[in-house]
């Protein structure tokens, strides 16, 4: 969950690797540093804050202006609160090698201790400390660093992506990967080594991707890989797929702003190719080698975190209702310590925007250990899920920069619904039924632009709402999933205690809370179940809660029953989610802005989280 950049070759470094930690400060912001060696010396400097703090140490120091090799890490704490001491990167006892890590080292406490009685001295409570000393011990017999990093991992449980620094080898540095993203850049004379993409894309677009278990020795005019058995890999070089502008504000105040107004356009580049409306039918070529066995497995398991979690919830509904599979949705971090039951016929889809979500990745691999057919819906291309699934789809909703997940959201709500029809035309719906699925799902690009005419409407009601301390979010059937997730957002960016239920539920419990002081927000399309949602409307009104609906645009009945209404279209009741949460996503990002909370970088989260 950290950001990790490193540069070699005939540039100055520290403006590559000072750009590079601010387009991946989305995946960490609590503190930041970096290392180069200038002069045949290691020079570090971090501090705790944003990475522009660390930009006015740097600037204040002037000194190193002209090292060509260097690295930088920007930090989401796992050990040690975030201060200077507890920042990336961390030395060793010389002062001669420096790490920067993503991870967790879970057997750090007995390095630790053995390396204390051998003398080595700490300055920080982290874990990642340990490899700078246990890097310092084996090389004084390896003798040099390649080996030194390979050997030393080798007495290293738990995750990692790491780059490591010597002023004693000036010419390379070394990176290794286990359950923690690196790739390695490729350029003309010159390499780079990141955690993400976005970091490097402005300096290269052909990049190689490390995989668990991997080290990579780089320098300015190439690079080698190994496993960590010193076993000779062949890396093949890929060409990203995306652009500098697209991780660019592009005249929006933030991230989130520009990702939410993108989603007519993402939720088109998802059906873009795909979807045939004519025919009603679906091309799905990422599982034209895998379709019979979905067609015929005896359930589906969707597995996801957060936001994909809940995308996994809607689209359990409509793989149920429409494509008439048995679907079970679980929690990713839940699934592989309760010893699941999983067999050959079943088809397990990881829901993942990075790709590289810790928990999501560890029980696919459960999944895939029983038998099971392992698939993947991610947006990263090249990312680990993508690569480790027998096939999948990928949502194609391009970078998502802002924390509180919104375009990838209803990329995955979109690709679901696409996949629903491509089985249910295989397992035998009507050319005549599926057209007219297809063909509404074509219409949801433009529904959804409509949706965000209402954007103003929004920050209005965001401005009387932005004191309250709790939030009710309700929602029934396809649309309780919604109703998480809009709870999620607020909590996400603004702080705000939300929850999300099913609305029949709150009698059950939650009614308890509601009062005039209560903002209570109904997910309320005019479908097969709207009278029974509108009586829960009734029993929160009859308790003076107010009220916030999302309800179709003509429903002329609703605005007689809450304080404010926000219309989006009419469409199929398991499409609806799409559109439904569009409106939420936006009052969350205004609550927050009201609020003056960081709307791209909240408190304590990071956009991949690939720790445990």
């Amino acid at each position: 969950m950290c950001g990790i950049v490193g540069y070699i070759g005939p540039k100055q470094c520290i403006p590559v690797i000072l750009e590079g930690l601010r387009r991946l400060e989305y995946r960490g912001y609590d503190s930041a540093g970096i290392a180069v060696i200038d002069g045949g010396q290691l020079r570090v400097q971090k501090r705790a804050g944003k990475v522009a703090d660390l930009a006015q140490l740097v600037e204040r120091d002037g000194g190193s202006a002209s090292s060509t090799v260097g690295m930088g890490h920007t930090r989401w704490a796992t050990h040690g609160e975030p201060n200077d001491a507890n920042a990336h990167p961390h030395t060793d006892c010389s002062g001669t090698i420096a790490v920067i890590h993503n991870g967790i080292i879970e057997n750090y406490r007995s390095i630790k201790t053995k390396l204390i009685r051998d003398g080595h001295r700490f300055k920080s409570e982290t874990d990642t400390e340990v490899l700078a000393h246990l890097i310092e011990q084996t090389y004084r017999r390896a003798g040099d660093l390649f080996t030194a990093v390979r050997i030393a991992l080798r007495d290293v449980e738990g995750t990692y992506g790491l780059v490591v620094l010597s002023s004693r080898e000036p010419d390379n540095m070394i990176a290794a990967r286990m359950g923690s993203p690196l790739i390695v850049g490729v350029g003309e004379g010159e390499h780079l080594v990141a955690a993400d993409a976005a970091a490097i894309v402005e300096y290269t677009r052909h990049v190689a991707y490390l995989e668990d278990g991997e080290i990579a020795e780089i320098s300015a005019g190439g690079f080698r890989t190994t496993t960590i058995e010193d076993v000779t890999v062949d890396k093949e070089v890929h060409e990203l797929t995306f652009d500098l502008a697209q991780i660019e504000r592009g005249g929006y105040d933030h991230f989130m702003l520009k990702e939410i107004h993108e989603q007519p356009e993402t939720i088109r580049n998802a059906i873009r190719g795909r979807l045939l409306v004519e025919s009603g039918d679906v091309k799905l070529g990422g599982l034209s080698g895998v379709s019979e066995k979905i067609i015929h497995a005896r359930r589906v398991i969707l597995l996801g975190c957060g936001t994909s979690w809940h995308a996994g919830l809607v689209g359990e509904y409509m793989l149920e209702q429409i494509a008439r599979i048995p679907t079970e949705v679980e929690y990713a971090s839940e699934f592989r310590y309760r010893n699941p039951i999983v067999t050959s016929q079943d088809v397990v889809f990881a829901i993942s925007q990075s790709g590289e979500t810790a928990d999501t990745l560890a029980a696919l691999r459960l999944a895939k250990s029983k038998g099971a057919t392992a698939l993947g819906i991610v947006n990263v291309v090249g990312s680990t899920i993508a690569r480790e699934t027998e096939a999948g789809v990928y949502i194609h909703a391009g970078p998502e920069i802002g924390v509180a997940s919104t375009k990838a959201f209803t990329s995955q709500l979109t690709v679901l619904a696409l996949v629903t029809l491509f089985l249910a035309r295989a397992k035998g719906m009507s050319q005549k039924d599926g057209a007219v699925l297809a063909k509404e799902m074509q219409s949801l690009p433009d529904k959804a632009a409509r949706v965000l005419d209402h954007a103003d409407e929004l920050r209005s009601i965001a401005e009387q709402y932005k004191d309250a301390r709790n939030f009710l979010y309700l929602g029934r059937g396809a649309n309780f999933p919604v109703a998480l997730e809009g709870a999620l957002k607020l909590k996400e960016i603004s702080y705000i205690h939300a929850e999300g239920y099913p609305a029949a539920e709150m009698k059950h419990g939650p009614i308890a809370l509601i009062d005039e002081h209560m903002p209570v927000v109904f997910v309320v399309p005019k479908d097969a179940i709207y009278e029974k949602v509108a009586s829960n409307i009734q029993e929160v009104r009859a308790r003076k809660g107010r009220i916030i609906a999302v309800a179709n645009e003509d429903d002329e009945e609703i605005a007689k029953m809450v304080d404010h209404v926000i219309r989006v279209p009419h469409t199929f009741g398991f499409f609806g989610p799409i559109l439904n949460i569009i409106p939420l996503q936006l009052l969350s990002y205004w609550m927050a802005v009201s609020r003056g909370t960081n709307v791209d970088q909240p408190r304590n989260l990071a956009k991949s989280v690939t720790v445990e």
